[in-house]
């Protein structure tokens, strides 16, 4: 566990609400947050640590070994950012989406954007196989992207099902877990439980989160261990890739709604269009204004943790 002060720690804990906010949209990756700030690789290998061998030392070296060994400070730092930021933007990113998408997803645009860019500046070599891995993210992210939303039951194990599955999205860079949600038809009950506080919905979704993070994360230590550029290429693809999701722009399309929501709210099949094609008010200078924030902030952010970014091997 790295030694930090009280400021380092607020740092993470920051970050942690911005993760919680971009993964509150569907279209949106907490990971890509935590990949252009810095703090990427060491979730995953603290992720990673949560095993047989942590439990081993709690019992024979005691609950501080323990805490090291995990990076126990870390976690509290960030997971309270990404609580606070869950649970105090709920209503505000509901809101927003409804009501100034076109702006919202400008600023998410350019924010996606730049990262992938940022991602594909920190590979130290370039191949085949790397322009390969590129386009390969970049096709799967626009698959699941153009995938048409279902609706299902909240069943609890489906729900724990949801959360285990989604949070392995969350993780990557590019890939929105809020999104697969969507996909998988558990938004609605999952967004309404933490607005509602429903301890239930959310205890089985937080299940699901921690099977699905504790997995993973060996998955993606292994790779980022023996493929570090080859996975860096994919993550920049995945993120090239959902930019058609988060695509400002978008007309209603179909005669019947695709999904109704508990609430009365109704989702419609949307279809990616050029502003001078938008019905509505396009907010054209707005929103290059706010996908210059964007880029911006990725920018600034990539200042915050620029060895993690520029170290590769």
């Amino acid at each position: 566990m790295k030694n930090r002060s009280t400021i380092q720690y607020l740092g993470i804990m920051i970050r942690g609400m911005a993760m919680g906010a971009a993964d509150v949209i569907p279209g949106v990756s907490g990971g890509t947050i935590a990949f252009i700030t810095g703090i990427y690789e060491e979730l995953i290998d603290s992720l990673s640590n949560i095993n047989l061998k942590a439990l081993k030392t709690l019992r024979n070296d005691g609950l501080k070994a323990f805490w090291s060994h995990v990076n126990g400070n870390f976690f509290v730092a960030l997971f309270l950012g990404i609580g606070i930021s869950v649970f105090s933007l709920a209503k505000l990113v509901t809101f927003l989406l409804e009501n100034h998408p076109v702006l919202l997803w400008s600023f998410f645009f350019g924010l996606v954007l730049a990262s992938g860019l940022l991602i594909m500046k920190t590979i130290p070599k370039w191949n085949v196989a790397n322009i390969f891995a590129i386009l390969l993210g970049t096709a799967i992210a626009g698959f699941i992207s153009s995938i048409e939303v279902t609706a299902s039951g909240g069943d609890s194990w489906y729900i724990i099902l949801s959360g285990a599955i989604a949070i392995c999205a969350m993780i990557l860079p590019g890939i929105s877990g809020a999104f697969i949600l969507v996909l998988l038809g558990s938004y609605d009950i999952i967004i309404n439980g933490i607005k509602d506080v429903n301890i239930t919905t959310i205890g089985l979704f937080a299940v699901g989160c921690i099977v699905g993070l504790l997995s993973f994360s060996r998955l993606l230590k292994y790779l980022f261990e023996h493929f570090k550029s080859f996975v860096l290429a994919l993550l920049s693809g995945f993120l090239f890739g959902s930019l058609w999701k988060i695509w400002p722009w978008k007309n209603e399309t179909g005669n019947h709604p695709i999904v109704v929501h508990s609430d009365g709210k109704e989702d419609w099949m949307m279809t990616n269009v050029l502003p001078q094609n938008y019905i509505g008010d396009d907010q054209m200078l707005m929103a290059i204004l706010m996908g210059i924030l964007g880029l911006v902030v990725v920018i600034l952010m990539g200042f915050v943790g620029p060895k993690e970014l520029r170290n590769t091997n």
